[in-house]
């Protein structure tokens, strides 16, 4: 059950969506702990400036036959859907009105781990892609800074456990976005962000 009506925050050249509780703290604490235990979990490397690097995070791709996904020199094959990842992604799009066909899952051990700034706008994603971001687990703070108007100030929204941010129009054009990492001590965070590949 959705606790909170969802509330747009408003941004130029982009449109963003944050569902507080879209998953209740009972649902997102089972759900945290099954995608744990069942997600086929690897930590890529990926080339940055010429060099292979470990991301700093363990992620797995998951989605349609045929659905993969390129990025930093990196191709992600899907694997098939879960049970949990169904009935998500059918919450989701009953909600939204969105339809997706592939999954990123990211899970952050610790403050250790993080994303450093970056769009999603591979060209598998084609223009103004959609973007589902759902939360379980630890809070931490979800960045964004405009690619070019500097004097936008960086936006930050904290991503609570069971909550869902949808990013569409064209933030994925001018907006980038990160999570930081930190020295505090965190307990783990799960991140799915639903895709349509095209």
């Amino acid at each position: 059950m959705i606790f909170k009506e969802p509330i747009d925050i408003k941004i130029p050249d982009g449109k963003l969506t944050f569902h507080e509780g879209f998953f209740d703290l009972k649902e997102s604490q089972v759900l945290q702990s099954r995608l744990i235990e069942t997600i086929e979990w690897s930590q890529d490397e990926v080339i940055v400036y010429g060099k292979k690097h470990k991301i700093p995070r363990l992620n797995a791709w998951y989605g349609e036959e045929g659905k993969a996904m390129t990025y930093s020199g990196l191709t992600l094959e899907p694997k098939p859907w879960t049970k949990e990842l169904i009935q998500i992604k059918e919450r989701i799009e009953k909600t939204t009105g969105y339809t997706f066909n592939s999954c990123l899952l990211n899970y952050y051990r610790d403050g250790k781990d993080g994303m450093g700034w970056h769009q999603d706008n591979e060209k598998e994603l084609g223009k103004n892609p959609v973007i589902a971001s759902l939360t379980f687990g630890e809070t931490r703070p979800f960045q964004l800074k405009h690619i070019s108007n500097t004097e936008l100030k960086k936006i930050d929204i904290p991503l609570t456990s069971g909550s869902l941010l949808i990013m569409a129009g064209e933030t994925q054009h001018y907006w980038k976005h990160q999570i930081p990492k930190t020295t505090r001590t965190l307990n783990p965070r799960l991140n799915l962000t639903f895709r349509k590949i095209i």
